[in-house]
């Protein structure tokens, strides 16, 4: 199973309403469980590295009168962006004491990692689509995102 089918499966079980689905193939296992419940998610080792990311903080219980946080209202960026492929948790570096994969300024080539996007406890690079300068980064690290919500605003070289 590559990347693109995990992604895939990804979306598919995120829609459905299902709460668990394992997958065994030859030499990969996926398991998957959505719900308030979930604690573990384990994957068997894939033919691309696992990055770790900063360990989450969970809250026990929240007080009744706890104000809602809402999201901020979307960027429209300017220029050609390189989007979120999946919903999901945006990260900058591969660990918290590492430094970040991109800043402002500099000039990536296709195929080169800009970032990870976490989802359902599974790291996902984010790849550049073409070489380019990144000119802005949306996202803070740790940010939620979602889909096709821009991450980077770049400009092709």
């Amino acid at each position: 199973m590559d990347f693109k089918d995990i992604k895939e499966l990804i979306k598919i079980f995120d829609a459905s309403t299902l709460n668990r689905l394992s997958i065994t193939q030859e030499t990969t296992k996926i398991k998957l469980e959505k719900g308030i419940g979930s604690v573990n998610a384990p994957v068997a080792p894939v033919s691309s590295p696992v990055v770790q990311a900063a360990p989450s903080q969970v809250t026990q219980s929240l007080p009744q009168a706890a104000p809602v946080a809402t999201a901020p209202a979307p960027v429209t960026p300017s220029g050609d962006t390189i989007n979120s492929p999946m919903v999901g948790t945006f990260y900058r570096c591969p660990s918290p004491n590492a430094p970040a994969y991109v800043n402002v300024g500099d000039k990536v080539k296709k195929g080169q990692t800009l970032g990870i996007i976490e989802a359902m406890k599974i790291m996902n690079e984010i790849e550049a689509e073409f070489d380019c300068k990144i000119l802005e980064i949306i996202p803070n690290d740790a940010q939620p995102v979602e889909y096709n919500s821009p991450l980077f605003v770049v400009e092709k070289l």
